[in-house]
Parts: structure tokens; C-alpha cells; sequence
């Protein structure tokens, strides 16, 4: 009964994302501009013609591939979480929550299924990065898979407890607004922390304590193969405190009129 309900949840979610092409296009547009134009451009202002993440020299692209990645995560967890808040307005979370099966469970459902679907995203835009020549080996493409699934849950999961505390749909690209954009500019995701060391020291910090940087840089060395066990312990430490919190914090709308009634 378990496996029938999460494929049904996960049957959802793939036919929702399937309905919503342009939400696959827009997911794409971004980082690939990013990709195309700012990448060329900032490594030319910049003078980076070449950096040393991994004691290796790769081309800026090549840095900047998994931080736009990220950022595909980043954007569809959060749009993800916007449906839900959605789901919630329209009742058809309640629905769902009526059901035998623990809520714990329900959630953890609906997060895989949109982890799935960041990951469709990401390996799609890694097809694109081809045309300028970012090639990454085999390996890299299969380590970077539990990544990718992790990363989706860690930012799932603060997206869904964003989306628990969100009172009217309204409200919720203006919270969004003060989460995506700090969480990722503040981040590695576009420059390597050293050269913001250089930039500022406070700056450096800040992107240091972001756990959005441990994310992107766990992802980064799963692309070359590699693996840091401190960027791991912070992402899992994050993603399971944030989805207890979360589904702790979870209620349908329709259970807070009954309770106020």
C-alpha cells in the first residue's frame, strides 16, 4: 500500500510537470543564458581566463556549470513549494492529507517526486552545456546524481517549511524574493570563495555560512569526481532539521478554520 501511494504521488507530480512545458523551458532559459552570456562576460571583465578550483585549471564555464545547476534546483524547489502553497489554498492537499497513510510519508512523497523532476532539469541543461564544449566524464554525470537528489531534498524541505508559515498565495514571491536571490548570489555558485575573499572578508564569510554554498560545492566536487565529507555532514544536518521542522509545522488550511471556529 506504501509503494502504490508514493507512485501515485509521484504519477502526479510528473503528469503536473508534463502539463506545464513552459515551466520546463523557463527552468532552461535561465541558466543558459547565464551560461552564454554572463559567463563570457564576466570572465572577460575579470581577466579569469582561467582558475584553479581542484588542482587542475579548467575554463570558467566548466566552474560555473554546477552553480548553475544549483540554481535549477534552487528555482524549481522553490516554484515546487509555490504549488503547494497553491495545493493548500484549493484544498487539494487536505485531500491528500485524509489519507491512512502517515503525513511524514505524504510529504517525503511529494518532495521525491520534485526531486526527480529537478534532476530531469539539471541533466537536460548539462546537454546544452555541450555546446560550449563542458565536458564532464561519465563518472561525473553518475556521482553527481545523489547530489543532485540530496540537494533537491535540503532545498525541498526549506521551501515546504517557507510555504507552511505563508498565510495567502499572494505573499509568497515576496518571501521568496528575500530567499532565493541572497541564498544564491550569497553563495559560491557563481565565484569561487577565494576570489570573494579577495573582493571582502565579511563577504567571504557570509557565503561561507550559507549552507546553499555547501550544497553548490558538494555538487561541484561530485561533477570532477571528488567528495568532501564536511560540505556532506552540513547539507544532511540542514535537510533534516529543516524537513522535521516542516512537517512538524504543517496544517491544511481547512484544519486552522476548525480549530479558529
Amino acid at each position: 500500500m506504501y509503494w502504490r501511494c508514493f507512485l501515485g504521488v509521484l504519477k502526479r507530480e510528473m503528469l503536473k510537470f508534463w502539463q506545464q512545458r513552459s515551466r520546463l523551458l523557463s527552468a532552461l532559459v535561465r541558466p543558459l543564458l547565464w551560461l552564454f552570456v554572463f559567463a563570457a562576460g564576466f570572465r572577460s571583465a575579470l581577466g579569469l581566463s582561467m582558475i584553479e578550483p581542484y588542482e587542475s585549471y579548467i575554463l570558467y564555464e566548466e566552474y560555473i556549470v554546477p552553480g548553475l545547476a544549483a540554481m535549477i534546483i534552487l528555482f524549481n524547489s522553490m516554484q515546487s513549494s509555490l504549488s503547494m502553497v497553491y495545493d493548500r489554498e484549493m484544498g487539494s492537499m487536505k485531500v491528500l492529507l485524509m489519507s491512512p497513510f502517515p503525513r511524514e510519508f505524504l510529504l517525503c512523497s511529494k518532495l521525491i517526486g520534485n526531486t526527480l523532476i529537478s534532476a530531469i532539469q539539471v541533466y537536460i541543461f548539462l546537454l546544452f552545456a555541450l555546446l560550449v564544449d563542458v565536458e564532464l566524464s561519465f563518472l561525473g554525470y553518475v556521482y553527481a546524481f545523489p547530489v543532485i537528489f540530496l540537494l533537491a531534498l535540503f532545498l525541498g524541505s526549506i521551501g515546504l517549511l517557507l510555504a507552511n508559515n505563508i498565510k495567502q498565495l499572494e505573499n509568497f514571491a515576496g518571501v521568496m524574493n528575500f530567499v532565493i536571490f541572497p541564498m544564491f548570489f550569497l553563495s559560491s555558485a557563481l565565484y569561487p570563495l577565494w576570489k570573494m575573499r579577495e573582493a571582502s572578508e565579511v563577504l567571504y564569510w557570509i557565503c561561507q555560512f550559507n549552507p546553499f554554498t555547501s550544497g553548490v560545492e558538494l555538487l561541484r566536487y561530485s561533477f570532477y569526481e571528488k567528495f568532501d565529507a564536511q560540505y556532506l555532514v552540513v547539507v544532511v544536518c540542514v535537510t533534516v532539521i529543516c524537513f522535521i521542522a516542516a512537517v512538524r509545522s504543517f496544517e491544511p488550511k481547512g484544519n486552522k478554520i476548525k480549530k479558529v471556529s
